[in-house]
């Protein structure tokens, strides 16, 4: 197979797709491996790093598209991208369609067979192609909260671990899954009081018994949501239902119980926001205030990090981006009930359940698609 990887071209994306590591993988797989000049560069990889591993530099993203059989990315393809996709071509890279029509609609246009990695599962439930970018992002939501909060940036003037005399900030984290464990430690680490908020007690008893006095635990009703909201300096929204929209846990009435300069950090921006007041930031732009409280709502929030998170998500991918290369995507999906998960739209029609349903669109099973 022939597998290509573009630059990304979403503002501030500085990861790529395939590490020179998976080119290798690729290419000792017997396959052939494309990839757009300068691919690379934001995430510290030169070109010569994938000629080395075996790979062929291509000077332009039309190039890359038109001669690959499957198309690895990092960020869902944009409009100019979408348009350069075939019948047949298999895309696999992050989507969040549900709450994007007009992507959803390309990609039906297109024809294409379009694999999500934040759909794809595990045999435990989990999500192993959204978990390593979940860590990170959990793990930033503090550090970019904390900047919010400055005064100079429009938040509190609050230092998340305090000093002598001077109690810390009080972060609430609504969502106890690998976004907001890791927010939690890390804000828990940089000195604040922090709670975390689920709806599951199951998950609740094991953060208390592996974390119990780093962060507290509390259940998130909407009642004792907004009670510790009103409390919050910083509140980070980590909460997520696969391949469907991010529940809105604050709307724009409730701004005004909160604390001026108060920050909300949405880590679910990519699936429509968990905050009513959300909207899509980047990093070059990332804040913004409604009603005297500060947003941070950057949809790609781990190209911050782009080396860390490129190397972490190419460990991820890279056995299902062989399995695809290897056996051909029906195969592969029909051999791994957890890679057919990720199956969002072949053929002109959407095949997962929970987008067709948050853009009230038809859909057909996953199951049927490969039958």
């Amino acid at each position: 197979m022939k597998i290509g990887c573009p630059k990304e071209i979403k503002p501030q994306e500085f990861r790529v797709g395939m590490t020179p590591n998976a080119a290798y993988e690729a290419v000792k797989n017997g396959h052939s491996v494309i990839i757009e000049t300068g691919a690379g560069a934001g995430a510290g990889f030169d070109d010569a790093d994938y000629v080395a591993a075996g790979a062929t530099i291509i000077a332009t993203a039309a190039e890359v598209f038109a001669a690959a059989d499957m198309i690895v990315k990092v960020k869902e393809p944009q409009a100019g991208e979408r348009k350069m996709l075939r019948e047949g071509q298999i895309l696999f890279t992050y989507l969040h369609l549900a709450p994007d029509p007009e992507q959803t609609k390309d990609l039906i246009a297109s024809g294409a067979t379009c694999i999500a990695y934040e759909t794809v599962t595990d045999r435990a439930g989990g999500l192993p192609l959204l978990a390593p970018m979940s860590e990170v992002a959990g793990r930033l939501a503090p550090q970019v909260g904390a900047w919010t909060l400055q005064k100079a940036n429009g938040g509190r003037g609050v230092l998340m671990g305090g000093v002598p005399g001077v109690g810390p900030a009080r972060v609430v984290v609504i969502g106890g899954g690998v976004v907001g464990t890791h927010a939690a430690r890390i804000a828990a680490g940089m000195g604040a009081d922090v709670t975390v908020l689920d709806r599951s007690l199951p998950r609740m008893r094991y953060l208390d018994d592996i974390y119990g006095g780093t962060f507290k635990t509390s259940f998130a009703s909407a009642g004792n949501t907004i009670e510790l909201a009103r409390e919050a300096d910083m509140i980070i929204g980590a909460v997520l239902v696969p391949g469907a929209a991010a529940p809105k846990l604050i709307s724009r009435a409730q701004l005004s119980e909160l604390k001026q300069g108060a920050v909300l950090v949405d880590v679910a921006i990519d699936q429509g926001g968990c905050f009513e007041t959300s909207r899509a930031t980047t990093h070059q732009d990332p804040i913004y205030e409604v009603d005297g409280i500060m947003h941070y709502c950057v949809a790609n929030m781990p190209g911050a990090v782009a080396r860390t998170s490129t190397i972490a998500l190419g460990n991820a991918t890279m056995p299902f981006m062989l399995a695809l290369a290897n056996k051909g995507w029906k195969k592969a999906c029909a051999d791994d009930p957890h890679l057919l998960a990720g199956l969002n739209v072949h053929a002109g029609q959407i095949t997962y359940e929970a987008v067709g349903q948050a853009l009230g669109m038809d859909y057909i099973s996953a199951e049927a698609a490969i039958a």
